[in-house]
């Protein structure tokens, strides 16, 4: 029997087999932990992170979380990107930091 974060990691490791982010279209990956959320952008083809933005895990603050990183991208001149939901159901928080993203500029 998998444990939860076993199962996790499999669905991520399914995900990520199919897309990838590079430098003009970089991956918007979130993890999230019990007390918070994180969110970063990442090159690929580079293996290098972007940008990054945190909070505390409740829905308001991580459509704030989704805001903050889109504000960086904007500011690096990043308008699209790919969204690696992290193996998570895209339901409350995870989804919360997507429409934050949205609503900050970011196309996915």
């Amino acid at each position: 029997m998998l444990k939860k974060q076993e199962k996790r990691l499999t669905r991520h490791r399914r995900v990520r087999a199919k897309i990838s982010g590079t430098g003009k279209v970089p991956r918007l990956c979130v993890f999230r932990s019990h007390q918070y959320i994180y969110a970063q952008l990442i090159d690929d083809e580079k293996g290098k992170t972007i940008a990054v933005a945190t909070g505390k895990a409740n829905i308001d603050k991580a459509k704030k979380v989704g805001k903050l990183i889109a504000k960086k991208a904007l500011e690096k001149k990043i308008e699209k990107v790919i969204f690696d939901r992290g193996g998570y159901q895209y339901h409350g928080r995870v989804k919360a930091v997507a429409e934050g993203a949205r609503e900050g500029g970011l196309k996915f």
